[in-house]
């Protein structure tokens, strides 16, 4: 692999571990103190049950996360690093349609809202989940938007059949026929 390629993917990683993995949680956990501050924000109890669910989420969510890293740069030869049309990392040579994005399109983003959530469920946030909520929903008309775009643009109707199949962010049974 060629240096400045090498280079790229380094960034593309860098950047995004360091938004996704370090930034937005940090955040997440500053925004429950904060909120936590002015209403009672306890999402539910006792507290063992409560951080044996927020493991199990992070577990989760780190799984598909690093599953998602790994398929792309081994199957797809590209990285994850691409934010508002903007390619940090370089971008996939092949459609990955198999491991984690055989159970959904996005891995990544299903990934770190199991991380989030998580937070949300330790730090004992309803004021954290409902952010999330929201920013969920934000989510959706932004993959449509544009990563949904510059995959058809990149692999055409490949792409378009995948996207029948295999359902945006939350793993559900495939629709294959």
């Amino acid at each position: 692999m060629e240096k400045a390629k090498v280079l790229r993917h380094m960034m593309g990683y860098t950047v995004g571990f360091t938004l996704f993995g370090v930034l937005i949680p940090a955040g997440l956990i500053t925004f429950s103190k904060w909120a936590g501050s002015f209403i009672d924000t306890g999402i539910f109890g006792p507290e063992v049950l409560r951080l044996t669910i927020a493991f199990l989420f992070l577990a989760i969510g780190l799984f598909f996360v690093f599953w998602s890293n790994a398929a792309l740069f081994i199957i797809g030869k590209g990285g994850p690093a691409d934010g508002f049309n903007v390619a940090i990392s370089p971008r996939s040579e092949k459609l990955v349609t198999s491991g984690p994005y055989g159970y959904t399109r996005n891995p990544m983003v299903f990934g770190a809202y199991m991380y989030y959530f998580a937070v949300a469920l330790f730090m004992n946030s309803v004021a954290c989940l409902a952010l999330l909520i929201l920013f969920y929903g934000l989510t959706i008309p932004y993959l449509k938007l544009t990563e949904e775009k510059r995959l058809f643009k990149d692999f055409g109707n490949d792409f378009l059949y995948y996207k029948k199949q295999v359902s945006m962010i939350i793993p559900f049974p495939n629709r294959k026929k």
